[in-house]
């Protein structure tokens, strides 16, 4: 039996986002070109055609859509990642590692945030959790 694959399309919408050719170009550039955690500029790259203001706006409708997730992994360079199921629940998010020399920033969607336990009354809204250090391919270019 072969397994239910959703469309580009049905995700978009799914996640009640109009589908439109600049947000399904996006959104299939993302998830076929980009294995990690990426920033405006490295889509930029790949999508020369479209415009800067454009692509902020539709990653901002993905965030909200929840098919993406920020990353502030301290570069000065909001970067992305694409959620995985686990992730929708940002509160309790998962793990992220980020390379001090090439400052890429990988995702660990099978490591959770660990719990904290927080003070009575506080809610948590968003919580993240970022691991520095040298990634295996700078280590083995030193």
């Amino acid at each position: 039996m072969t397994p239910f694959v959703i469309s580009d399309e049905q995700t978009l919408d799914n996640a009640g986002i109009r589908v439109t050719a600049v947000r399904l170009l996006v959104w299939k550039t993302i998830r076929t070109r980009l294995a990690n955690a990426f920033s405006i500029a490295e889509l930029e790259e790949l999508l020369p055609t479209v415009e800067r203001s454009t692509l902020f706006r539709t990653m901002h409708t993905l965030v909200e859509g929840e098919l993406l997730h920020e990353i502030d992994d301290g570069s000065a360079m909001q970067k992305y990642c694409v959620c995985t199921c686990e992730d929708h629940n940002h509160r309790r998010g998962h793990v992220h590692l980020t390379c001090t020399k090439c400052h890429r920033t990988y995702c660990l969607t099978n490591v959770e945030i660990p719990a904290v336990p927080l003070p009575t009354g506080f809610q948590v809204e968003h919580s993240e959790y970022i691991v520095k250090g040298i990634c295996s391919e700078c280590s083995r270019n030193s």
